[in-house]
């Protein structure tokens, strides 16, 4: 198992991608930018918010749950208020590193404690690339993006519908997904939150898809799963009975308030954080109080509200500091936590890119679990693009290859080989450069380093034109894995029956 990505160019000037896994590990210290005391003023704000503000949970079956475990429920209000020893210790009974793993059993992901995973972007409804501008996204744009997640490295998740497919049903296209992921990937997939018989569905089809029991799906998690508070301080009734569901199964379930500063919280960081901490917190506590030791991933995006027009801003330094800042939080509980790669550009520019990586550099230094959105988020999440898919997953390998640590020795130092060349000479031809040259240094995807009259006369393609090329080279490239046929038989009859069941509804 490798922790460094690569990809190689071949003899005619084309990429050659590695699909080999990845299993990424941050080796640097994390940063940290609260003090011990900002980070219980933290603590006990959002206890303080839970204990005397509560959440409104939507869902009477979750209600009841939470009763259950001692905590004050008003049904008439929807109102679940907490007491901290009791929440406190539901937490802590949640793992400091979780799994999942593809079908391929080599693909097993670790994330926590320093071990990081990449998904790709999730639920954009609409999709862009240079040749048809910006449109509604497809069922053939939902599998090209998990071609694509297949065929790279440093994605080890799909993403979740990483584009919504418009031109199916509203009510059976969720189905249509899972299937394309059984068929296109090996690799662990997400599946939707919004619904018990999504989740279910999800549930039956993956016993299908690993030839496993519900018992060996729970002991073995397969899915990772996010979802969403309604923030502030409610939780969804339909994403609570999804939550219970995975739940139940012993999955990975990660759920993220949206802490928009200024808008859904306060307007501060320091408010954002509370609030963020008390949805998820309490959230946590419900996994636990359903199945104790159920893998959590604390949810974390704090991002901030464009206070001349209200839409959401990302990529700020305010995401970076609340990215740092989450990590802290997470570490407190001794939980995993989660961010994104994300920004708000309408194109795959240089604002896109300068916003992507204050966000990536913002988590990963604040030691990040897991990425939602890791590749092709553009247009604050409303669009999958497919140039800036690539220039993500670029981004994403400079950071792989800052994530692999220094070796300092008397080889790497090559004192012999400075004593050589001396004042005024040059390292081109020693034996030390001559016997690392070729894997010596970073190699990029998408980087153009020629000179000025070179990249001309290719045509002064910028980064975005490159990308364009570099995905379609990976769509027309792509393999699937070896599934045997009988497996995707049964799916399709599943998919099959399921969709007359609920078209019945209707």
């Amino acid at each position: 198992m490798r922790t460094t990505a690569r990809v190689r160019r071949v003899r005619d000037g084309r990429l050659e991608f590695s699909r080999e896994w990845l299993q990424l590990r941050n080796p640097h210290a994390p940063i940290e930018v609260l003090t011990a005391e900002q980070i219980e003023a933290i603590h006990d704000a959002s206890m303080s918010v839970l204990e005397d503000v509560g959440m409104r949970i939507q869902d009477e079956e979750t209600r009841k749950l939470f009763a259950s475990a001692g905590f004050a429920v008003d049904h008439g209000t929807e109102r679940v208020v907490f007491d901290r020893e009791g929440l406190l210790a539901l937490v802590a009974k949640a793992p400091p590193v979780v799994t999942v793993r593809g079908r391929d059993p080599a693909k097993k992901l670790f994330m926590g404690q320093g071990q990081v995973a990449f998904t790709a972007v999730s639920g954009p409804p609409f999709v862009s690339d240079l040749d048809h501008g910006r449109r509604a996204g497809t069922f053939r744009d939902q599998e090209n993006f998990l071609k694509m997640t297949h065929m790279t490295d440093v994605l080890q998740i799909e993403g979740g519908t990483s584009v919504e497919a418009q031109d199916l049903p509203a009510d059976t296209r969720y189905l249509d997904f899972y299937l394309a992921c059984c068929k296109l990937s090996d690799k662990p997939w997400k599946p939707l939150t919004i619904g018990r018989h999504r989740a279910r569905d999800a549930i039956e089809m993956a016993k299908i898809w690993y030839g496993e029991d519900e018992d060996s799906l729970a002991a073995n998690p397969v899915f990772f799963v996010n979802t969403n508070t309604n923030t502030p301080l409610v939780l969804d009734g339909e994403i609570a009975q999804g939550v219970i569901e995975y739940a139940r199964l012993g999955q990975v379930v990660c759920v993220t308030p949206f802490g928009l500063a200024g808008a859904m919280a306060p307007a501060t960081v320091a408010g954002a954080l509370v609030m963020q901490n008390a949805e998820t917190l309490a959230c946590c506590a419900l996994t636990q109080i359903i199945r104790p030791g159920c893998p959590y991933i604390y949810g974390g995006f704090i991002c901030n509200a464009d206070m001349k027009t209200g839409s959401p801003a990302f990529g700020t330094p305010e995401f970076t500091l609340g990215a740092q800042a989450t990590g802290q939080m997470a570490r407190r509980y001794g939980l995993p936590w989660r961010s994104s790669n994300v920004n708000a550009s309408n194109a795959p520019d240089a604002q896109a890119a300068y916003e992507s990586m204050m966000s990536l550099w913002g988590a990963l230094t604040g030691h990040a679990s897991v990425f939602n959105h890791g590749a092709g988020w553009l247009e604050g999440g409303l669009v999958g693009s497919y140039e800036k898919f690539i220039l993500d997953i670029e981004m994403v390998r400079m950071m792989c290859a800052w994530m692999t640590p220094l070796t300092v020795n008397a080889d790497t130092i090559g004192l012999d080989s400075i004593k050589e060349v001396g004042p005024g000479g040059h390292f081109f031809g020693t034996a030390h450069t001559l016997a690392r040259y070729e894997n010596a240094f970073y190699k990029p995807l998408v980087s153009d380093w020629s000179n000025f009259e070179n990249w001309q006369d290719k045509g002064s393609p910028d980064a975005a034109r490159r990308a364009n090329g570099i995905w379609k080279q990976m769509v027309n490239e792509y393999e699937a894995p070896a599934i045997d046929p009988s497996v995707i038989e049964e799916l399709e009859d599943y998919v099959a029956r399921r969709k007359i069941e609920l078209e019945a509804l209707r």
